[in-house]
C-alpha cells in the first residue's frame, strides 16, 4: 500500500475530537485508573523510566505529569557544538532551505511562509538559511531545549489541521508540518546573525504546547491566527535550558537564517537526544 493511500483514513477521522478526549483524560487525575494507564503505556512503548527524577509511575497525580516528566540531573549533558539539538527524538530532515523551501520527504516540501503562519516577512530571512525537523515518539522526553542562548521577540500559534506526524505521514501528506497546528516562537541572538524560529507542531492527540513564558498556549482553539510580541521585554533563555514542551508527542522544525554544518553523524531516521551536538555555524 502506498504511503498516500495508508494516511487516507486520517482526512475523516475527527482528529479535532479525539485530541479533545485524549486532552481531558490526560489531565484528569483518576488514582488507580491514571497510574495503571501509564504502567500500560510505558510498557507498550518502551518508556526508559530509570532515566526520569521521579521513576515511579504511581506518584503522577495525570498522565500529563507523567508525560512532561523531567529527568535527572545530568541524564542529557551538553556538547560543546556550536547549536545543540533540543529534543529527544529521530531526525525527520535536515538541510538547506532552498529558495524559501524546506524539504518535507520525497515528493513533498512545503514553504516556510506557510510554515510561519503566513509572514512572507520573517520567512524571507530563511531563503537560503538550514532547517532541521526532529520527530518526538510516544517513548520519548517530550520537554523542548534551548538550542543556544537566545532572547524571545515573538510568539505565534497557527490554527490547522492535527495529522499524525509520525514518519508514514509525513511521506503521505502534502506540506504536513505548514498545515497542522503549531506554535511558532521566533528568537534572537547566540550565535546566530539574525533571528532564528523554532516551532511546535502538533497532532493528533497532542492535547496542548506550552512555553516556559507564557504556559500552556493551546487550547483554547479559537481558530485565527494569535499573536504576542515580547521585543519590548527582555526574556531570554539559556543554552540547554527548557523553553517549552508538549502534551503528548509531535515535531519540531528549527529555521536558522545561514548555511549550518550539520553533525556529520546525522541521517534521516537516526536517534538523536537532546543536548548532543548538531551543527556548527558555517
Amino acid at each position: 500500500m502506498s504511503d498516500r493511500l495508508a494516511v487516507l483514513p486520517q482526512y475523516v477521522l475527527p482528529k479535532q475530537a479525539l485530541t479533545r478526549l485524549a486532552g481531558a483524560f490526560a489531565q484528569s487525575r483518576g488514582g488507580a485508573v491514571t497510574t495503571a494507564a501509564i504502567r500500560w503505556f510505558a510498557r507498550r512503548y518502551g518508556v526508559d523510566l530509570s532515566e526520569a527524577a521521579n521513576p515511579d509511575p504511581a506518584s503522577y497525580a495525570s498522565f500529563n505529569e507523567f508525560f512532561t516528566r523531567a529527568l535527572k540531573p545530568g541524564a542529557r549533558p551538553l556538547d560543546s557544538a556550536g547549536l545543540l539539538c533540543p529534543v529527544d527524538g529521530a531526525i525527520s530532515q535536515f538541510g538547506a532551505i532552498e529558495r524559501g523551501r524546506i524539504f518535507q520527504a520525497k515528493g513533498h516540501d512545503y514553504s516556510a511562509t506557510a510554515l510561519l503562519g503566513g509572514d512572507a516577512a520573517l520567512a524571507a530571512g530563511f531563503e537560503a538559511g538550514s532547517f532541521a525537523t526532529i520527530y518526538l515518539s510516544p517513548k520519548d522526553y517530550h520537554r523542548i531545549h534551548m538550542p543556544c542562548d537566545g532572547r524571545l521577540l515573538r510568539m505565534v500559534h497557527v490554527p490547522g489541521e492535527l495529522f499524525s506526524v509520525n514518519p508514514l505521514t509525513a511521506r503521505g501528506v502534502p506540506g504536513l508540518f505548514a498545515r497542522n497546528e503549531r506554535v511558532v516562537c521566533v528568537f534572537e541572538g547566540g550565535p546566530v546573525p539574525g533571528p532564528w524560529a523554532l516551532v511546535l507542531v502538533g497532532a493528533t492527540i497532542v492535547g496542548s504546547m506550552a512555553t516556559v513564558w507564557h504556559g500552556v498556549v493551546n487550547p483554547p482553539r479559537p481558530g485565527v491566527v494569535r499573536s504576542w510580541d515580547y521585543a519590548d521585554q527582555d526574556i531570554r533563555l539559556e543554552r540547554g535550558a527548557e523553553m517549552g514542551r508538549f502534551l503528548l508527542g509531535s515535531t519540531v522544525v528549527l529555521l536558522f537564517p545561514q548555511a549550518l554544518r550539520f553533525n556529520p553523524s546525522w541521517a534521516p531516521g537516526r536517534i538523536v537526544r537532546m543536548g548532543q551536538g548538531m551543527a556548527e555555524l558555517g
